[in-house]
Protein backbone atom coordinates (compact mmCIF):
# COMPACT_ATOMS: atom_id res chain seq x y z
CA UNK A 1 0.00 0.00 0.00
CA UNK A 2 1.28 3.27 -0.92
CA UNK A 3 0.87 6.16 1.73
CA UNK A 4 0.36 9.53 0.52
CA UNK A 5 1.13 12.79 2.52
CA UNK A 6 -2.31 14.44 3.24
CA UNK A 7 -3.24 16.91 0.64
CA UNK A 8 -3.06 19.88 3.30
CA UNK A 9 0.51 18.60 3.97
CA UNK A 10 1.24 18.82 0.19
CA UNK A 11 -0.22 22.32 -0.66
CA UNK A 12 0.87 24.14 2.81
CA UNK A 13 2.27 27.60 1.90
CA UNK A 14 6.43 27.79 0.75
CA UNK A 15 6.56 31.72 0.53
CA UNK A 16 4.29 34.12 2.61
CA UNK A 17 2.87 35.76 -0.36
CA UNK A 18 0.69 32.18 -1.02
CA UNK A 19 -0.95 32.47 3.13
CA UNK A 20 -4.35 32.95 2.96
CA UNK A 21 -6.00 35.64 4.99
CA UNK A 22 -3.10 37.30 6.99
CA UNK A 23 -1.74 40.24 4.85
CA UNK A 24 -1.12 42.78 8.05
CA UNK A 25 1.61 40.21 8.97
CA UNK A 26 2.83 39.01 5.43
CA UNK A 27 1.71 41.37 3.01
CA UNK A 28 4.10 43.87 1.24
CA UNK A 29 3.17 46.38 4.83
CA UNK A 30 3.03 43.58 7.13
CA UNK A 31 5.93 42.87 10.30
CA UNK A 32 7.22 39.40 9.19
CA UNK A 33 7.57 40.66 5.47
CA UNK A 34 9.72 43.82 6.81
CA UNK A 35 11.21 41.17 9.11
CA UNK A 36 12.53 39.00 6.46
CA UNK A 37 13.56 42.43 4.08
CA UNK A 38 15.73 43.70 6.85
CA UNK A 39 17.44 40.12 7.15
CA UNK A 40 16.17 40.61 10.87
CA UNK A 41 14.43 37.65 12.82
CA UNK A 42 13.43 38.28 17.05
CA UNK A 43 11.49 35.68 19.13
CA UNK A 44 7.80 36.04 19.16
CA UNK A 45 4.38 34.44 19.80
CA UNK A 46 2.25 33.69 16.82
CA UNK A 47 -1.28 33.27 18.46
CA UNK A 48 -5.02 32.88 16.75
CA UNK A 49 -7.72 29.77 15.70
CA UNK A 50 -6.77 26.26 14.75
CA UNK A 51 -5.79 25.95 11.11
CA UNK A 52 -4.67 29.83 10.18
CA UNK A 53 -1.45 29.89 9.49
CA UNK A 54 0.81 29.41 12.44
CA UNK A 55 3.19 26.79 12.03
CA UNK A 56 3.47 27.55 7.81
CA UNK A 57 4.62 30.75 8.99
CA UNK A 58 7.07 29.42 11.22
CA UNK A 59 8.36 27.05 9.06
CA UNK A 60 8.83 29.49 6.05
CA UNK A 61 10.59 31.85 8.61
CA UNK A 62 13.22 28.69 9.40
CA UNK A 63 13.67 28.38 5.99
CA UNK A 64 14.25 31.98 4.69
CA UNK A 65 16.81 32.63 7.48
CA UNK A 66 18.62 29.26 7.37
CA UNK A 67 19.60 29.23 10.69
CA UNK A 68 19.42 25.61 12.79
CA UNK A 69 15.92 25.12 13.29
CA UNK A 70 14.21 22.75 15.74
CA UNK A 71 10.43 21.99 17.13
CA UNK A 72 9.53 21.19 20.76
CA UNK A 73 6.19 20.65 21.61
CA UNK A 74 5.17 21.96 25.21
CA UNK A 75 2.50 19.37 25.54
CA UNK A 76 4.47 16.35 25.00
CA UNK A 77 8.25 16.87 25.27
CA UNK A 78 10.59 16.64 28.07
CA UNK A 79 12.73 19.37 29.72
CA UNK A 80 15.39 16.55 28.92
CA UNK A 81 14.30 17.34 25.13
CA UNK A 82 15.08 20.90 25.48
CA UNK A 83 18.36 20.39 26.91
CA UNK A 84 19.53 18.75 24.03
CA UNK A 85 18.76 21.47 21.38
CA UNK A 86 20.42 23.55 23.94
CA UNK A 87 23.64 22.16 24.01
CA UNK A 88 23.61 21.20 20.05
CA UNK A 89 23.38 25.29 19.34
CA UNK A 90 24.94 26.71 21.94
CA UNK A 91 27.69 27.25 19.91
CA UNK A 92 25.76 28.46 17.13
CA UNK A 93 22.35 29.60 18.24
CA UNK A 94 19.11 28.29 16.94
CA UNK A 95 15.69 28.99 15.80
CA UNK A 96 13.12 27.24 18.54
CA UNK A 97 9.35 26.52 17.42
CA UNK A 98 7.41 25.98 20.42
CA UNK A 99 4.21 24.27 19.63
CA UNK A 100 1.39 24.69 22.40
CA UNK A 101 3.09 27.27 24.32
CA UNK A 102 0.42 27.68 26.72
CA UNK A 103 1.20 24.17 27.90
CA UNK A 104 4.66 24.87 28.80
CA UNK A 105 6.03 23.85 32.19
CA UNK A 106 7.57 26.19 35.18
CA UNK A 107 10.82 24.84 35.48
CA UNK A 108 11.15 24.03 31.56
CA UNK A 109 9.98 27.97 30.85
CA UNK A 110 13.14 28.72 33.93
CA UNK A 111 15.43 26.65 31.88
CA UNK A 112 14.88 27.99 28.59
CA UNK A 113 14.52 32.19 29.97
CA UNK A 114 18.34 32.45 30.12
CA UNK A 115 18.94 31.45 26.64
CA UNK A 116 16.09 33.53 25.24
CA UNK A 117 17.67 36.77 27.13
CA UNK A 118 21.14 36.00 25.84
CA UNK A 119 19.87 35.56 22.06
CA UNK A 120 21.07 32.02 21.64
CA UNK A 121 18.25 30.63 21.45
CA UNK A 122 15.48 32.86 18.92
CA UNK A 123 12.41 31.47 19.82
CA UNK A 124 8.67 31.65 18.26
CA UNK A 125 5.67 30.24 20.29
CA UNK A 126 3.07 28.80 18.84
CA UNK A 127 -0.89 29.00 20.93
CA UNK A 128 -4.60 28.94 20.07
CA UNK A 129 -4.79 31.03 23.35
CA UNK A 130 -4.49 34.15 24.42
CA UNK A 131 -0.87 35.06 25.39
CA UNK A 132 -1.59 37.66 27.76
CA UNK A 133 -3.86 35.04 29.77
CA UNK A 134 -2.31 31.68 29.00
CA UNK A 135 1.56 32.31 28.75
CA UNK A 136 4.20 33.27 31.38
CA UNK A 137 4.87 36.44 31.44
CA UNK A 138 8.75 36.69 31.87
CA UNK A 139 8.52 34.55 28.64
CA UNK A 140 5.70 36.66 26.87
CA UNK A 141 7.98 40.29 27.99
CA UNK A 142 11.11 38.32 26.01
CA UNK A 143 8.49 37.86 22.81
CA UNK A 144 6.61 39.80 20.29
CA UNK A 145 2.87 38.83 20.52
CA UNK A 146 1.40 39.03 16.86
CA UNK A 147 -2.26 38.12 16.00
CA UNK A 148 -3.27 36.08 13.48
CA UNK A 149 -6.30 36.89 12.21
CA UNK A 150 -9.67 34.07 11.67
CA UNK A 151 -10.02 32.79 8.09
CA UNK A 152 -13.15 35.05 6.27
CA UNK A 153 -14.99 32.06 4.65
CA UNK A 154 -14.74 33.75 1.00
CA UNK A 155 -10.85 33.55 1.04
CA UNK A 156 -11.40 29.73 1.92
CA UNK A 157 -13.95 29.14 -0.66
CA UNK A 158 -11.05 31.03 -3.25
CA UNK A 159 -8.64 29.15 -2.24
CA UNK A 160 -10.63 25.53 -2.27
CA UNK A 161 -11.53 26.95 -5.90
CA UNK A 162 -7.66 26.88 -7.05
CA UNK A 163 -6.64 23.79 -5.35
CA UNK A 164 -9.48 21.65 -6.70
CA UNK A 165 -8.64 23.36 -10.49
CA UNK A 166 -4.51 22.98 -9.77
CA UNK A 167 -4.53 19.28 -7.89
CA UNK A 168 -7.11 17.73 -10.51
CA UNK A 169 -4.55 15.00 -10.79
CA UNK A 170 -4.70 14.65 -6.88
CA UNK A 171 -8.11 15.43 -6.22
CA UNK A 172 -9.92 12.89 -9.16
CA UNK A 173 -13.39 14.28 -8.96
CA UNK A 174 -15.24 17.27 -9.95
CA UNK A 175 -16.89 19.46 -7.29
CA UNK A 176 -19.65 22.90 -7.65
CA UNK A 177 -19.55 25.59 -6.47
CA UNK A 178 -22.27 24.65 -3.93
CA UNK A 179 -20.01 21.96 -2.53
CA UNK A 180 -17.07 24.69 -2.35
CA UNK A 181 -18.73 27.02 -0.73
CA UNK A 182 -20.94 24.52 1.84
CA UNK A 183 -17.21 23.03 2.92
CA UNK A 184 -15.76 27.02 3.26
CA UNK A 185 -18.97 27.97 5.67
CA UNK A 186 -18.76 25.13 7.71
CA UNK A 187 -15.16 24.41 7.75
CA UNK A 188 -14.87 27.03 11.73
CA UNK A 189 -13.05 28.70 9.57
CA UNK A 190 -10.07 26.21 9.44
CA UNK A 191 -8.13 26.22 6.06
CA UNK A 192 -6.53 22.64 7.31
CA UNK A 193 -10.28 21.30 8.17
CA UNK A 194 -11.64 22.31 4.72
CA UNK A 195 -8.56 20.90 2.68
CA UNK A 196 -9.43 17.36 4.84
CA UNK A 197 -12.96 17.98 3.78
CA UNK A 198 -11.89 18.63 0.10
CA UNK A 199 -9.88 15.20 -0.33
CA UNK A 200 -12.25 12.92 1.45
CA UNK A 201 -14.90 14.15 -0.76
CA UNK A 202 -12.50 13.23 -3.48
CA UNK A 203 -12.25 9.76 -1.98
CA UNK A 204 -15.80 9.44 -1.93
CA UNK A 205 -16.68 10.38 -4.99
CA UNK A 206 -13.05 9.51 -7.40
CA UNK A 207 -14.42 10.83 -10.89
CA UNK A 208 -17.63 11.66 -10.01
CA UNK A 209 -19.34 14.79 -9.85
CA UNK A 210 -20.28 15.90 -6.59
CA UNK A 211 -23.29 18.18 -5.81
CA UNK A 212 -24.34 19.25 -2.31
CA UNK A 213 -26.46 16.20 -0.76
CA UNK A 214 -23.18 14.09 -1.42
CA UNK A 215 -21.25 16.33 -0.03
CA UNK A 216 -23.64 16.39 3.16
CA UNK A 217 -23.70 12.60 3.27
CA UNK A 218 -20.09 12.58 3.46
CA UNK A 219 -19.56 15.74 5.71
CA UNK A 220 -22.31 14.95 7.95
CA UNK A 221 -22.10 18.14 10.04
CA UNK A 222 -19.96 21.47 10.31
CA UNK A 223 -16.80 21.18 11.68
CA UNK A 224 -16.55 22.97 15.32
CA UNK A 225 -13.40 22.73 17.03
CA UNK A 226 -14.17 22.20 20.59
CA UNK A 227 -10.87 22.23 22.79
CA UNK A 228 -11.21 23.28 25.99
CA UNK A 229 -8.07 24.53 26.05
CA UNK A 230 -8.65 26.99 22.97
CA UNK A 231 -10.14 30.30 23.31
CA UNK A 232 -12.62 29.69 20.54
CA UNK A 233 -14.33 26.99 23.13
CA UNK A 234 -14.30 29.79 25.75
CA UNK A 235 -15.98 32.56 23.22
CA UNK A 236 -18.62 30.41 22.51
CA UNK A 237 -19.76 29.82 26.33
CA UNK A 238 -19.19 33.70 26.68
CA UNK A 239 -21.40 34.82 24.12
CA UNK A 240 -24.34 32.30 25.62
CA UNK A 241 -24.06 33.58 28.32
CA UNK A 242 -24.09 37.58 27.38
CA UNK A 243 -26.48 36.52 24.96
CA UNK A 244 -28.67 35.32 27.99
CA UNK A 245 -28.24 38.15 30.01
CA UNK A 246 -28.76 40.43 27.10
CA UNK A 247 -32.47 38.80 26.25
CA UNK A 248 -31.44 37.93 22.69
CA UNK A 249 -33.66 35.02 22.72
CA UNK A 250 -32.45 34.37 18.95
CA UNK A 251 -28.67 34.28 19.88
CA UNK A 252 -29.11 32.92 22.84
CA UNK A 253 -30.33 29.81 20.63
CA UNK A 254 -28.01 30.13 17.98
CA UNK A 255 -24.87 29.56 20.80
CA UNK A 256 -26.88 27.11 22.47
CA UNK A 257 -27.08 25.13 19.07
CA UNK A 258 -23.39 25.88 18.55
CA UNK A 259 -22.55 23.87 22.13
CA UNK A 260 -25.23 21.51 21.16
CA UNK A 261 -23.51 20.25 17.94
CA UNK A 262 -20.46 20.20 19.88
CA UNK A 263 -22.11 17.62 22.44
CA UNK A 264 -20.86 19.64 25.12
CA UNK A 265 -23.95 18.99 27.59
CA UNK A 266 -21.55 19.12 30.74
CA UNK A 267 -20.53 22.81 30.00
CA UNK A 268 -23.40 23.85 28.71
CA UNK A 269 -25.47 22.90 32.36
CA UNK A 270 -22.82 23.96 34.08
CA UNK A 271 -23.07 27.65 32.29
CA UNK A 272 -26.55 27.54 32.47
CA UNK A 273 -26.74 27.16 36.46
CA UNK A 274 -24.29 30.18 36.70
CA UNK A 275 -26.78 31.77 34.53
CA UNK A 276 -29.71 31.38 36.99
CA UNK A 277 -28.12 32.92 39.47
CA UNK A 278 -25.77 35.41 38.75
CA UNK A 279 -27.85 37.01 36.16
CA UNK A 280 -31.70 36.02 36.59
CA UNK A 281 -31.33 35.38 40.52
CA UNK A 282 -34.20 37.68 42.22
CA UNK A 283 -35.68 38.55 39.01
CA UNK A 284 -37.08 35.03 38.35
CA UNK A 285 -36.33 32.46 41.80
CA UNK A 286 -38.27 29.79 39.77
CA UNK A 287 -35.68 30.06 36.93
CA UNK A 288 -33.41 27.99 39.87
CA UNK A 289 -35.88 25.72 39.93
CA UNK A 290 -36.58 24.72 36.76
CA UNK A 291 -32.78 24.76 36.09
CA UNK A 292 -32.64 21.28 38.35
CA UNK A 293 -35.29 20.42 36.85
CA UNK A 294 -34.20 20.32 32.84
CA UNK A 295 -30.41 19.35 34.56
CA UNK A 296 -32.00 15.99 35.55
CA UNK A 297 -33.65 15.25 32.10
CA UNK A 298 -30.61 16.28 30.39
CA UNK A 299 -28.68 14.05 32.57
CA UNK A 300 -31.55 11.09 32.16
CA UNK A 301 -32.38 11.56 28.64
CA UNK A 302 -29.33 12.76 26.76
CA UNK A 303 -28.60 13.89 23.36
CA UNK A 304 -30.28 14.10 21.07
CA UNK A 305 -33.65 14.73 23.10
CA UNK A 306 -31.98 17.30 25.61
CA UNK A 307 -31.80 19.74 22.85
CA UNK A 308 -35.64 20.22 24.05
CA UNK A 309 -35.62 20.73 27.87
CA UNK A 310 -32.41 22.71 27.31
CA UNK A 311 -34.15 24.84 24.67
CA UNK A 312 -37.44 25.34 26.45
CA UNK A 313 -35.17 26.64 29.93
CA UNK A 314 -33.32 28.85 27.56
CA UNK A 315 -35.67 30.22 26.06
CA UNK A 316 -37.56 31.24 29.85
CA UNK A 317 -34.14 32.31 31.00
CA UNK A 318 -33.37 35.03 28.00
CA UNK A 319 -36.82 36.53 28.16
CA UNK A 320 -36.89 36.49 32.08
CA UNK A 321 -36.72 39.33 34.18
CA UNK A 322 -33.08 39.88 35.19
CA UNK A 323 -31.27 40.64 38.45
CA UNK A 324 -27.72 40.65 39.61
CA UNK A 325 -28.52 42.13 42.59
CA UNK A 326 -26.83 38.82 44.79
CA UNK A 327 -24.23 38.65 43.41
CA UNK A 328 -23.51 42.81 43.71
CA UNK A 329 -24.12 42.81 47.55
CA UNK A 330 -22.08 39.85 48.35
CA UNK A 331 -19.35 41.07 45.81
CA UNK A 332 -19.79 44.95 48.07
CA UNK A 333 -19.44 42.77 51.42
CA UNK A 334 -16.37 40.41 50.17
CA UNK A 335 -14.40 43.93 49.17
CA UNK A 336 -15.11 45.60 52.04
CA UNK A 337 -13.61 42.47 53.74
CA UNK A 338 -10.64 42.35 51.52
CA UNK A 339 -9.99 46.08 52.48
CA UNK A 340 -9.66 45.04 56.21
CA UNK A 341 -12.67 46.43 57.44
CA UNK A 342 -13.38 43.53 60.00
CA UNK A 343 -14.26 45.58 62.95
CA UNK A 344 -14.77 43.87 66.69
CA UNK A 345 -18.75 41.98 66.67
CA UNK A 346 -20.96 43.68 69.32
CA UNK A 347 -20.56 42.13 72.14
CA UNK A 348 -24.61 40.84 72.26
CA UNK A 349 -23.85 38.72 69.26
CA UNK A 350 -21.04 37.02 70.71
CA UNK A 351 -22.01 33.34 72.30
CA UNK A 352 -19.43 34.37 75.59
CA UNK A 353 -19.66 35.77 78.77
CA UNK A 354 -18.45 38.99 78.51
CA UNK A 355 -18.56 41.94 80.95
CA UNK A 356 -17.69 44.90 78.61
CA UNK A 357 -21.23 45.72 77.62
CA UNK A 358 -24.54 44.48 79.62
CA UNK A 359 -26.67 44.55 76.79
CA UNK A 360 -27.90 41.17 76.28
CA UNK A 361 -28.76 39.42 73.12
CA UNK A 362 -32.81 40.15 72.01
CA UNK A 363 -34.62 37.04 70.55
CA UNK A 364 -36.48 38.14 67.50
CA UNK A 365 -39.05 35.45 67.95
CA UNK A 366 -40.74 36.84 71.05
CA UNK A 367 -41.66 39.87 69.53
CA UNK A 368 -44.66 40.74 66.48
CA UNK A 369 -43.12 39.48 63.09
CA UNK A 370 -40.12 38.45 64.79
CA UNK A 371 -38.68 42.20 64.16
CA UNK A 372 -36.93 44.27 67.45
CA UNK A 373 -34.34 47.09 67.24
CA UNK A 374 -31.06 45.41 67.65
CA UNK A 375 -27.49 46.14 66.54
CA UNK A 376 -25.86 43.40 64.22
CA UNK A 377 -23.24 45.10 62.66
CA UNK A 378 -20.65 46.38 63.80
CA UNK A 379 -20.39 50.31 65.60
CA UNK A 380 -18.36 51.21 62.31
CA UNK A 381 -20.30 49.50 59.91
CA UNK A 382 -23.72 50.54 61.74
CA UNK A 383 -24.90 52.13 58.98
CA UNK A 384 -23.31 50.17 55.63
CA UNK A 385 -25.88 48.99 52.85
CA UNK A 386 -24.73 45.87 50.72
CA UNK A 387 -28.33 44.63 49.95
CA UNK A 388 -29.71 47.78 47.36
CA UNK A 389 -31.50 45.84 45.03
CA UNK A 390 -33.62 46.37 41.60
CA UNK A 391 -37.41 46.21 40.71
CA UNK A 392 -36.47 43.63 37.99
CA UNK A 393 -39.67 41.47 38.91
CA UNK A 394 -42.64 40.74 41.17
CA UNK A 395 -40.51 38.92 43.53
CA UNK A 396 -37.65 41.44 43.62
CA UNK A 397 -40.25 44.21 44.37
CA UNK A 398 -41.73 42.00 46.85
CA UNK A 399 -38.00 41.86 49.12
CA UNK A 400 -37.52 44.96 48.58
CA UNK A 401 -40.47 46.73 50.13
CA UNK A 402 -39.83 43.63 53.02
CA UNK A 403 -36.47 45.66 53.49
CA UNK A 404 -37.69 48.84 53.99
CA UNK A 405 -40.69 47.43 56.58
CA UNK A 406 -37.82 46.17 58.88
CA UNK A 407 -35.60 48.88 58.37
CA UNK A 408 -38.34 51.10 59.76
CA UNK A 409 -39.39 48.86 62.69
CA UNK A 410 -35.93 47.66 63.35
CA UNK A 411 -34.03 51.18 62.38
CA UNK A 412 -33.98 53.48 65.19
Amino acid sequence: MEIKKPLAYIIRPKNLNEIVGQDHLVGKSGVITKMINNDQLFSMILYGPPGVGKTTIATILSDKFGINSFTFNASTDKKSDLKEIILKSKNYGCLLVIDEIHRMNKDVQDYLLPHVESGNVLMIGLTTNNPYHSVNRAIRSRCHVLKLKEIDSNDIFNLLKKVSKSKEDYLKCNYTDEVLKYISVNSGNDIRSSINSLEILAMAYENEDIDIEMAKKVLLKPSLALDKDEDNYYNILSAFQKSIRGSDVDASLHYLARLLVMEDLESILRRLTVIAYEDIGFGNPSIITKMDACYNAVVRIGMPEARIPLSLLVIDMALSPKSNTAEVSIDKAIKDINAGLTPKIPNHLINVANFEDKAKYIYPHDYEEALVYQQYLPDSLKNKVYFEGIPSGKYEKALLSQNVKIKKVIKK
